[in-house]
């Protein structure tokens, strides 16, 4: 069974369409790089996959079954949006304020609810941030606590909108491998939307690269080339090769780190 179906999807905000007529399959159990340039619909095809956004043509299946709000076998860390520290919460309470996330305040929580929060937070390797104040937390270690909440229910599907936005070359990379080793040890399949392919290379099964309303995907000597980027891009693209990094350029241009100053026109969800 597939993990995520898109047949003939086309996504659209009023006039604009920001997908068109897209055919893809994503397998149980990949790792799913999501790039592509800035409005380019990562965020966009998310919500569609979260159920937030119907098509205006085609149909999505997620797990065999019709894309459905509210599903709970999805996982979803959104981006990070406003500081958390000024959130008076511990990280314990943080990722437990995800266990019932459509009503408002902390729970009360169960005794099986709890066993499911100290779960989650052991798989990512954040127990030592559950009595810590969030004040008190670098980028790196509240991108855990946010992840350890989309994992709450044991989710089949994670989807990772841009969770590397602000985060350290250092911190970037252990975010990147403890995602692929959370992947890996629950058997989950991961879509991670980034700005930049270099931080995720290693890690990935696949890439999907969004743009100009279509989309590609296949491994990343299939997809990251001048030719297929060219056409996602709208411009001439040349992909350069060095040292085991791959730089996407335009008229001497990185586009990809260009593109880390991150897209407001793009319909965000806050979840």
């Amino acid at each position: 069974m597939s993990a995520i179906e898109f047949a003939g999807v086309t996504l659209a905000f009023g006039a604009r369409t920001v997908l068109a007529d897209i055919d893809l399959r994503i397998d149980d159990n990949e790792f799913i790089g999501v790039l592509g340039p800035n409005g380019s619909g990562k965020t966009t095809m998310m919500r569609a996959i979260l159920g937030l956004l119907p098509p205006s043509r085609g149909a999505i299946r997620v797990l065999g079954k019709p894309v459905a709000r509210g599903n709970p076998v999805i996982g979803y860390m959104p981006q990070m949006r406003g500081p958390l520290d000024q959130l008076r919460l511990s990280g314990w309470d943080f990722v437990a304020s995800g266990v019932n996330g459509h009503q408002w305040g902390l729970p009360l929580l169960s005794r099986a609810a709890r066993r499911e929060v100290a779960w989650a937070l052991e798989q990512v390797h954040a127990a030592d941030l559950a009595r810590r104040p969030l004040a008190e937390t670098s980028g790196g270690e509240r991108q855990r606590l946010l992840l350890a909440q989309a994992l709450l229910g044991r989710p089949r599907l994670l989807l990772l909108d841009e969770p590397l936005i602000s985060l350290d070359p250092h911190h970037q990379r252990f975010v990147v491998e403890l995602t692929r080793a959370v992947q890996q040890e629950v058997g989950i399949t991961v879509l991670f939307s980034a700005h930049e392919l270099n931080p995720l290379l290693g890690a990935l099964d696949r890439v999907l690269y969004l743009g100009h309303g279509n989309a590609a995907l296949g491994t990343v000597e299939e997809v990251v080339t001048g030719p297929v980027l060219s056409r996602l891009y709208g411009s001439e693209i040349d992909v350069v090769r060095l040292n085991g990094r791959i730089f996407v350029m335009s008229g001497g241009h990185d586009v990809e780190r260009d593109a880390h100053q991150h897209d407001h026109s793009e319909h965000h969800v806050h979840v």
